[in-house]
C-alpha cells in the first residue's frame, strides 16, 4: 500500500529512532512487520498448535500477482503443505548445509541461488543468515526465522512451515535431500521480504549477495578484465567475498538456453574455488581452473577438465582428493581458467571489505550510509542533461581526509568505493514498478566553499565539470564504481536519469583511510521582520483604497472574520492582473487568521490585518520575481528558491513535504499556495520559537498542546 506523504514521514521519523536506539544492528536486528520469533515460539508451543503467518498467508497472494497470480494455470493445483506432511523425518540442515542443498524449481531465480550456493562456503556468514538453532522436533511449532541486510539495516523476518508443493513436491527451491528443507524456508523468508515469490522472478546474483553480507559488489565485464583476474578471483574467494557469474543471451526470446558445451545462457552460475594444479605431461607448468555450480543441480560443463574429460586422469590421486572431483550429475564442475574467461561474460564479486582485491593486508575500511529519496517536483532533477532541475538533487558532501598506504604505481590519493542502491522496486513490482536507470556525479567543492554545509546551486553546476562519475547510467539496483581522488572535500549528487522519477535509495562510501559522507542539510531556521505598520502619513494610494474596503466590510467593531477576510483581499488582488489567481480560498484565510490573531479571538482588527497585507505584498513580489513567464503559478523546483527568499531556511525533507502539500498534478504552486505554504511556515515557526524557552532547538509538548497547535495553524 503507498504511503501518503504524512504516513511516509511518520514511518521515517519511527525509523530514524529506532536507529538511535541500536536498532537494525547484527545484533539488534529490526523485526520484519513487527514479528518477534522468540515471543511467536513461545505463545505456540504454549498453545500446542503451529503458527500460521497471517502476514505471508498460504494463499496465492503470497505466490504472486501475474503469472503466479488469481487468473494464472499455474497455481491451481498448488497445495501449501508443511515438511511433516510432506516426507518422513524432515530435517531443517542435513549433514550441514551444502551447496549441493539448493536446486532450483519452478521459479526464475537462479540468480538468488545462486548467491545461496556462494553463502555455504563461508559458514560465519551462512549461519547469520540462517539462525541454527531451529528443527522439526525440538521446540517445533511450525515457525522459523532468517536474517537479511536491507537497505542498511538487518531485518529478521519471520516465516511459518507452509511451502508450495504440486503432486507433494516442492515447486521451488528444494534440497539434493529429500527430508531437508532450509533452503525452501530460507527462499520463502526472502519472498516474503520481497512481498510475493513471483516478485523473485529475474534479478542479479549481486543483489541478493548484498542481501546475505550487507557487503558491496564489483563488476568485471570479461572481455575488459584486468590480466590480474584470475589472482583477483583467488583472492576474493580466500577472503570469504561471493562470487557469481553468467553469459549474456544476446537473444531475449532464448533466455536460459542450453549450448552445444553444456552452459546455459542467461542464467547465474556461483564461483565455489580458484585452484591451480601440475598435470603428469605438464610438470613445469601450473593448470589453472575454476570450480562452478549451476543452480539448477544438474546440467553442467562437458568439455575440457568436465566431471569425465580425459584431462583428470593427468592428475595424481592427491591432486584430485585435493580438488574434492567427483562424477556426479550435481550442477557443479571444473573448467580450465582460460576456458572460463572464453565462455562467460560477467563476473560479480562481492567483498566483504571492499579492499579484499587489491590490497594484501586486511584493513578495516570506513563506512558511511545515507538514506535519500528522490521526490517528483522537488528533488528528483534527473541528470546533468537537465541543467535547470539537476542541482536539486539530494547532495552529499564527502571529505577524503588520509590518503592510501602504500598506493598503486606510485599514485597519490584516496580510494573509495561509492555505491548508489535504488530501494523497493522489486517489491513494488505487482504495482508496475520497474528499475530506475540511475547513476552519480562527484564535484570538487571549491577551497573557499569547504565547511559550508549549503546546498550547492544551480550556477555551481553550470559553471564547474564533474570531477570522477559512475560508468554509465544503468537500470540496476545498485550502480557501484571505484575511484582514487585527491584528499579534499567533494559533492556526490545521486540522480535518476529522467527527472521527477520518484523513489527511494541509500548512498553508500566505502574508503581505505578516514573520510565522512553526509547529507548536505541547511539549517533549518527563519527570520521574521514583521514590517512597521505605516503611518496615516505614509500612506499609498493602494493603502487609503485598502483601509476605505476593510472599513466596509468590518463594520463599526472593526473586526474581520475568515470570510470578510476572503472579500477583502480577493477584491485587492483581482486588480494585480499578472498574477493569474482565482483568488484565496477560505481556508487559506482562516490561515491567515491564525497566523496574526494576537489576542485569540479568530478574527483580525485592522492592525493585526495590515501587518499581514505587508507580508504578503513581501510574498507577491516574490512570487512575482519566480513568476517570469506570467503563467500564475511557479515550478515546485524554484520553490526552495522562493522560500528562502522569503526568510526561511528549510532542508530537503522538509522541501519535499511542500511539493507534496502544495504543488499540482503539473508541479506547478499557484499564489494561492505559494501564500497558504509560507503561511503555514511563519505560524510553526513563531509557534516552535514561543515554546523553546531556552532556546535549544527542542520542545515538550503534551498531546492536548500539540493538537491545540496543529488543529489552529
Amino acid at each position: 500500500m503507498p504511503y501518503t506523504p504524512s504516513g511516509f514521514f511518520c514511518d521515517r521519523l519511527i525509523r530514524e529512532r529506532e536507529r538511535r536506539d541500536g536498532e537494525g544492528s547484527l545484533n539488534k536486528p529490526i523485526r520484519f512487520n513487527g514479528q518477534d520469533y522468540n515471543v511467536l515460539r513461545q505463545e505456540y508451543l504454549q498453545r500446542k498448535s503451529l503458527f500460521e503467518d497471517d502476514s505471508f498467508p498460504a494463499t496465492v497472494e503470497s505466490l504472486g500477482f501475474k503469472e503466479l497470480g488469481h487468473k494464472s494455470n499455474k497455481v491451481k493445483n498448488i497445495v501449501w503443505k508443511r515438511p511433516k506432511e510432506i516426507c518422513e523425518n524432515p530435517q531443517f540442515i542435513v549433514g550441514g548445509a551444502s551447496r549441493t542443498d539448493i536446486c532450483q524449481g519452478d521459479l526464475g531465480d537462479c540468480w538468488l541461488l545462486a548467491a545461496i550456493a556462494c553463502l555455504t562456503l563461508n559458514e560465519k556468514l551462512l549461519y547469520r543468515v540462517v539462525p541454527q538453532e531451529q528443527s522439526f522436533s525440538e521446540g517445533y511449532g511450525g515457525i522459523f526465522h532468517f536474517q537479511f541486510w536491507r537497505y542498511g539495516d538487518w531485518v529478521d523476518v519471520v516465516i511459518d512451515d507452509r511451502i508450495p508443493t504440486f503432486n507433494n513436491q516442492l515447486v521451488f527451491t528444494k534440497s539434493a535431500e529429500r527430508n531437508e528443507f532450509w533452503s525452501a524456508l530460507l527462499e520463502k523468508a526472502y519472498a516474503k521480504l520481497h512481498g510475493s515469490y513471483e516478485a523473485l522472478k529475474g534479478g542479479n546474483t549481486t543483489e541478493a549477495m548484498e542481501d546475505f553480507t550487507g557487503g558491496v559488489t564489483e563488476f568485471y565485464e570479461m572481455k575488459e578484465a584486468p590480466k590480474e583476474l584470475y589472482k583477483i578471483m583467488k583472492k576474493a574467494l580466500e577472503r570469504g567475498s561471493l562470487m557469481g557469474c553468467s553469459i549474456d543471451s544476446l537473444v531475449p526470446a532464448r533466455f536460459e538456453t542450453r549450448t552445444v558445451t553444456g552452459l546455459v545462457k542467461g542464467h547465474a552460475y556461483s564461483v565455489t574455488a580458484v585452484e591451480e594444479c601440475r598435470p603428469s605431461q605438464h610438470k613445469d607448468a601450473k593448470v589453472r581452473l575454476v570450480r562452478l555450480r549451476n543452480p539448477w543441480g544438474q546440467v553442467e560443463w562437458n568439455g575440457p577438465w568436465s566431471d569425465n574429460s580425459k584431462e583428470w586422469a593427468t592428475l595424481s590421486k592427491a591432486e584430485k582428493e585435493k580438488l574434492q572431483h567427483q562424477s556426479a550429475e550435481d550442477g557443479e564442475f571444473w573448467m580450465s581458467f582460460e576456458d572460463f574467461k572464453k565462455n562467460y561474460t560477467k563476473i560479480e564479486i562481492c567483498n566483504l571489505t571492499p579492499d579484499a582485491l587489491e590490497d594484501d593486508k586486511i584493513h578495516k575500511w570506513t563506512v558511511s550510509v545515507n538514506e535519500g529519496r528522490w521526490v517528483r517536483g522537488c528533488s528528483a532533477g534527473g541528470c546533468r542533461n537537465y541543467p535547470d532541475t539537476f542541482w536539486t538533487n539530494p547532495q552529499y558532501r564527502l571529505r577524503l581526509l588520509e590518503e592510501d598506504d602504500d598506493p598503486e604505481d606510485n599514485e597519490v590519493g584516496c580510494t573509495f568505493v561509492v555505491a548508489l542502491m535504488q530501494k523497493n522496486r522489486r517489491k513494488e513490482r505487482k504495482m508496475g514498478a520497474n528499475l530506475f536507470t540511475i547513476g552519480f556525479a562527484i564535484y570538487e567543492v571549491p577551497k573557499e566553499m569547504h565547511g559550508n554545509k549549503q546546498h550547492m546551486q544551480k550556477d555551481f553546476f553550470l559553471f564547474s565539470s564533474s570531477k570522477a562519475r559512475c560508468k554509465s547510467y544503468i537500470n540496476l539496483r545498485e550502480v557501484t564504481q571505484r575511484f582514487r581522488l585527491s584528499p579534499g572535500e567533494y559533492v556526490i549528487v545521486p540522480s535518476t536519469y529522467e527527472p521527477h522519477q520518484e523513489g527511494e535509495f541509500i548512498l553508500r562510501v566505502f574508503s581505505e583511510k578516514r573520510n565522512t559522507s553526509e547529507e548536505i542539510e541547511n539549517r533549518i531556521e527563519a527570520d521574521h521582520p514583521v514590517p512597521a505598520p505605516a503611518s496615516a502619513g505614509e500612506e499609498s494610494e493602494e493603502d487609503q483604497q485598502f483601509r476605505t474596503i476593510f472599513q466596509e466590510i468590518a463594520g463599526d467593531d472593526m473586526e474581520i472574520t475568515a470570510n470578510e477576510l476572503k472579500n477583502v483581499l480577493n477584491r485587492v488582488i483581482t486588480k494585480h492582473k499578472d498574477l493569474n489567481t482565482e483568488g484565496f480560498s477560505l481556508e487559506s484565510c482562516r490561515s491567515m487568521i491564525a497566523l496574526m490573531d494576537m489576542d485569540g479571538t479568530g478574527r483580525l482588527n485592522l492592525q493585526e490585518f495590515r501587518h499581514l497585507w505587508n507580508k504578503i505584498k513581501q510574498w507577491q513580489g516574490i512570487f512575482k520575481h519566480y513568476n517570469a513567464d506570467q503563467s500564475g503559478s511557479i515550478n515546485s523546483y524554484e520553490m526552495r528558491n522562493a522560500v528562502n527568499d522569503a526568510g526561511f531556511r528549510l532542508n530537503n525533507q522538509l522541501y519535499d513535504i511542500i511539493t507534496m502539500r502544495y504543488a499540482n498534478e503539473n508541479m506547478n504552486i499557484d499564489f494561492d499556495s505559494f501564500i497558504s505554504c509560507l503561511v503555514r511556515l511563519e505560524a510553526m515557526f513563531r509557534a516552535f520559537q514561543a515554546f523553546d524557552q531556552d532556546g535549544d532547538g527542542t520542545i515538550r509538548l503534551s498531546v492536548l498542546e500539540w493538537l491545540q497547535l496543529t488543529m489552529y495553524a
